[in-house]
C-alpha cells in the first residue's frame, strides 16, 4: 500500500524517550588519551559540482512546515514557498483535515514561530493545494526546474519535515531518480480514501510521512518535484524499500492558475479514463528503443480490457498527437483526458516502429 504524510507522533515520543533514558551521566575521569582531527567533515557534492550543504542553504529558507488542526485531530506536512508574498504549494492530503473549520499554520525553516495560513484552492484529483501565509511579504521562494527533461539516473535531493521532528528544521536526504512516469493509489493510512496518480517521478531518496509537500530538487537546486507518497508494502506483504513518489514540477505548474481561482476543483472521478501507463520521451529511450518521433509520449503500459486497450493501444508505441494536438510530454496526455469527460471519443495518432497510425479511443470512467 501507497502511504501519504501520516505524522508518527506517538512512536516519535516514545524513541526520544528510550534514547533519553539510555544517556547516563558520569563523574568517573579517565586515563585514555584520545586522538582527535581537527579537520572539519567533508560536504557531499551533486555532479553538478555544488555542494549538499550550500544546496541546502538555499532552499531551505523556501521550505515550511504545516500543521492542521481539527476537532482535535492534528497533520503535518511540508510546503514549498512559491511566491514573495507567501503563496505555499503542497499535498492536498496534507492540510485535507482542515475542511469544516479546521485551522492551517505554518513555520518557516530556521524560526519556531507558527503563521495562521488560508486555503486558496485545491485540486484533490491531483493531490494539490495552495496556501497563503497571512500577511507575508518580501519572503523567499524556491525556483521551479523542467521535469520533462529529467532522466532515471539523475541526482536529486528531497527535503522535508520528516515524522514531525521539529517544526522549522527540515530533514534532508539524497538519492537518484529511478523511475518516470509512475501511476501509483496512494491513501493516507488512516481511512480507506484513496487517489490514483500518473505520471509520478519515483525516487530512492529516503522519503517519510511529514515529507509530504516538500521539495525534490535538481543538482542545481532546481524543484523538479513534490514528495508525495512512499511505498509502504507490497502485494505479498513484504516492506518495500526506497520507493518514493513526487508529483513532476510541470504537473503542478499547469495546475497554478486553476489553483489560483480558488474552490475545490471537482474530483477525479469528473474526468476519463483511458487505461495507459506513459512517460515522456527523452532523447535516451529515443536511442536506447530506436524510436521514430523525437517528441511524445511513450506507453509503458496498457491495462487489460480498458479503453486503450480497446481501441487497439500497445505498449512501446508513442503518442505523438491527440485531436490535432501535439503531444510533447506525458503529462499532457493526462490532463487532456482527466478534462474530458467519460464517453468522449478522442482522435490518437501513434507510433508503431516507424508506421504512423490514428486509433479512435472512447474514455471510459475511472475505477473505483
Amino acid at each position: 500500500m501507497i502511504v501519504g504524510a501520516v505524522v508518527l507522533v506517538l512512536l516519535v515520543g516514545l524513541l526520544g524517550g528510550v534514547v533519553g533514558g539510555s544517556l547516563v551521566s558520569s563523574n568517573n575521569s579517565s586515563s585514555l588519551t584520545i586522538s582527535q582531527s581537527t579537520t572539519s567533515p567533508g560536504a557531499a557534492i551533486l555532479p553538478s559540482g555544488l555542494a549538499i550543504p550550500r544546496l541546502v542553504k538555499q532552499t531551505l529558507p523556501s521550505v515550511v512546515s504545516i500543521d492542521v488542526k481539527n476537532n482535535g485531530s492534528e497533520e503535518q506536512g511540508t510546503g514549498m514557498i512559491i511566491s514573495s508574498n507567501g503563496m505555499v504549494i503542497t499535498n492536498n492530503h496534507v492540510i485535507a483535515a482542515a475542511s469544516g473549520g479546521g485551522t492551517i499554520t505554518i513555520t518557516q525553516s530556521g524560526s519556531t514561530k507558527s503563521e495562521p495560513a488560508k486555503l486558496v484552492g485545491a485540486v484533490p484529483a491531483d493531490d494539490v493545494a495552495l496556501l497563503q501565509i497571512q500577511g507575508a511579504s518580501n519572503l523567499p521562494f524556491v525556483t521551479f526546474g523542467n521535469s520533462n527533461k529529467v532522466q532515471v539516473g539523475d541526482a536529486v535531493v528531497a527535503i522535508g519535515n520528516a515524522l514531525g521532528l521539529a517544526a522549522g528544521t527540515p530533514t534532508v536526504t539524497q538519492g537518484i531518480i529511478s523511475a518516470l512516469g509512475r501511476t501509483v493509489t496512494a491513501g493516507d493510512g488512516i481511512n480507506s480514501a484513496t487517489e490514483t496518480l500518473t505520471n509520478m517521478i519515483q525516487t530512492d531518496a529516503a522519503i517519510n510521512p511529514g515529507n509530504s509537500g516538500g521539495p525534490l530538487l535538481d543538482s542545481s537546486g532546481s524543484v523538479i518535484g513534490m514528495n508525495t507518497a512512499v511505498a509502504g508494502s507490497s502485494g505479498t506483504g513484504s516492506n518495500a524499500q526506497n520507493i518514493g513518489f513526487a508529483i513532476p514540477s510541470s504537473t503542478i505548474e499547469q495546475l497554478l492558475p486553476q489553483l489560483e481561482k480558488g474552490g475545490t476543483a471537482p474530483t477525479q472521478s469528473a474526468g476519463g479514463y483511458m487505461g495507459i501507463q506513459i512517460t515522456t520521451l527523452t532523447p535516451d529511450l529515443q536511442a536506447q528503443y530506436k524510436l521514430t518521433p523525437t517528441t511524445g509520449a511513450v506507453i509503458l503500459s496498457v491495462v487489460p480490457g480498458s479503453p486503450a486497450s480497446t481501441a487497439g493501444l500497445r505498449q512501446g508505441e508513442v503518442i505523438v498527437k491527440i485531436n490535432s494536438k501535439k503531444i510533447v510530454t506525458a503529462s499532457q496526455v493526462t490532463q487532456i483526458t482527466q478534462s474530458s469527460p467519460p464517453g468522449t471519443v478522442l482522435n490518437v495518432v501513434v507510433y508503431q516502429g516507424s508506421t504512423q497510425k490514428t486509433l479512435s479511443v472512447t474514455l471510459g470512467s475511472p475505477p473505483s
